[in-house]
């Protein structure tokens, strides 16, 4: 019996490079960009003499990159060893399985669960990954067809469309051919879809179907998904980052704070030779202390993505490059760092604040949108005729000027660290973009540099800042916000008759 999991991408709107660092907080924004993960048995039945193995076959396949690796995996240690060239492997995968069936191997003591864990995993695990067309950079095949940039281009590839590998020059080095990406998080998207798939098939956690009006159930399987998944991202990836991406793949959308990176100490250790269940064992005993608190954007308001055509950016060596300029001038750094935090704060606190006023004034707060979304800001002012009006609209101008805010600090920050976190051309499409008719706002997302922009808009403004950004050779992508997590889904995507949520945008 197949188990199909699903997690989505994240725009981290607020808390670039500080999100690193406790206490500090970054917005992030899930997606309807998701990843999916399909487990099966790699074998129907289970041959006579299969009791006495101590290897099991592990299949992973990923169509989009036309790739397929297989493994062995020891039921004695549950470590992986591959059996493909190395270009096809996945560590993130790898980590993925490891670090569940370890899991599953700690949880379940008595005889029965041990004996049905054996007879799962001696079948094989067939594992499959898909990612929504909207994590990669299709720009190159709608030119090569010869239609427009357009949603409308994009909406008419086939969904899960194989993948292009861009090998052009990125600022001027030559670089390995890599994945075109857009900037959502698809690793961290993959291995927690990967981790839940893994972990319901093997009976460890049972996670919900998600339908549009429940939340998932059962927070303690999530927080179990959440630890899993954070672990193996972090040890595939060779470095312990601030894992906003795995949260929000697994909670969805969320304020979130870091956890202490003391709680991977044993996962890092385990290079040493200690047994991945032990080390697995170690990690959920500890204490992870990040905060995750709900929160997404307001009503009618719109999270809109542009891509810019110039490839994506190395998060890593940019946030490398900003730890190094915070070490050689501490004073400097720390007094930009405060500044952020607090266009940060004043950001989430208008945002919240008029998710507040949308529940109390409904139909004035509807008004002002609605008005507000046919003007460029400086207009808004005059839209307010009552207090309650006045209040949504001094709400959205604080937000507005909360992210300029954001956004002239974190070009400050680039130029001293000496990396593009809001370059010029960035700049010039930000300002362009926040100048449009019921734009709130618009940014770089995360670390910035080079990857899709994002923009959030009111009412109906949507199509009309997507038609002014094609003008602009901007290609408007299908993301929108969706504040769910991880869930379980029906069956296989590609054969499901909505294949995602993204079918059902409306461009």
């Amino acid at each position: 019996m197949a188990v199909v999991a699903s997690a989505p991408g994240k725009v981290l709107m607020t808390g670039g490079y500080l999100v690193l660092e406790r206490p500090n907080a970054g917005l992030v924004l899930s997606t309807n960009a998701r990843f999916y993960a399909i487990v099966k048995p790699l074998y129907e039945e289970i041959k006579p003499d299969s009791w006495a193995w101590s290897w099991t076959d592990v299949k992973l396949t990923s169509p989009q990159l036309l790739r397929e690796s297989t493994y062995k995996l020891s039921l004695k240690n549950q470590s992986l060893q591959s059996v493909s060239p190395s270009q096809s492997r996945n560590p993130f995968v790898e980590k993925a399985v490891e670090y569940c069936v370890a899991a599953a191997c700690a949880k379940f003591v008595n005889k029965d669960n041990k004996d049905a864990l054996h007879k799962l995993l001696v079948q094989g695990l067939d594992i499959t990954i898909l990612g929504s067309n909207e994590f990669y950079s299709y720009r190159n095949q709608i030119e090569a067809r010869g239609l427009p940039l357009t949603s409308e281009s994009l909406a008419s590839l086939p969904p899960f469309s194989s993948i292009t590998f861009n090998d052009e020059e990125s600022y001027g080095k030559v670089c390995k051919p890599e994945v075109a990406k857009t900037g959502l998080g698809s690793s961290a998207a993959m291995t927690a879809a990967v981790v839940a798939a893994l972990l319901n098939y093997l009976g460890v956690v049972h996670l919900s179907l998600l339908t549009d009006d429940q939340e998932q159930k059962g927070t303690a399987d999530l927080d179990l998904v959440h630890m899993i998944a954070q672990s193996a991202h972090c040890i595939a990836q060779g470095k312990i980052g601030s894992g906003f991406d795995v949260s929000s793949a697994v909670y969805g959308s969320q304020r979130y704070v870091r956890f202490s990176p003391e709680v991977l100490s044993s996962a890092q250790a385990a290079k040493n030779g200690i047994p991945i269940q032990e080390v697995i064992i170690d990690i959920l005993n500890q204490k992870w202390n990040h905060e995750q608190t709900k929160f997404s954007l307001p009503p009618l308001m719109t999270l809109l993505l542009g891509e810019p055509g110039v490839g994506g950016s190395s998060t890593p060596s940019m946030v490398g490059a900003v730890r190094k300029w915070q070490k050689s001038d501490p004073q400097k750094s720390l007094d930009m760092w405060r500044k952020l935090s607090e266009a940060n704060s004043e950001l989430e606190t208008q945002l919240n604040m008029l998710s507040k006023l949308a529940a109390e004034y409904w139909d004035a707060y509807k008004y002002i949108i609605s008005s507000c979304c046919k003007l460029t800001s400086e207009k808004w002012i005059h839209q307010a005729t009552e207090p309650s009006q006045q209040a949504i609209i001094k709400a959205l101008v604080g937000a507005r000027n909360a992210m300029l805010g954001i956004r002239h600090h974190m070009r400050l920050m680039g130029e001293a660290a000496g990396v593009p976190i809001e370059p010029d051309s960035q700049t010039n499409l930000l300002d362009a973009t926040m100048n449009m008719e019921g734009v709130l706002l618009a940014g770089v997302p995360g670390a910035g540099g080079f990857d899709a922009v994002f923009a959030v808009t009111l009412g109906d403004s949507t199509s009309n800042v997507i038609k002014s950004w094609s003008s602009l050779d901007i290609l408007g992508l299908l993301v929108r916000e969706d504040p769910h997590g991880i869930a379980l889904e029906s069956g296989d995507p590609r054969t499901n008759a909505i294949t995602s949520a993204v079918s059902s945008v409306r461009i």
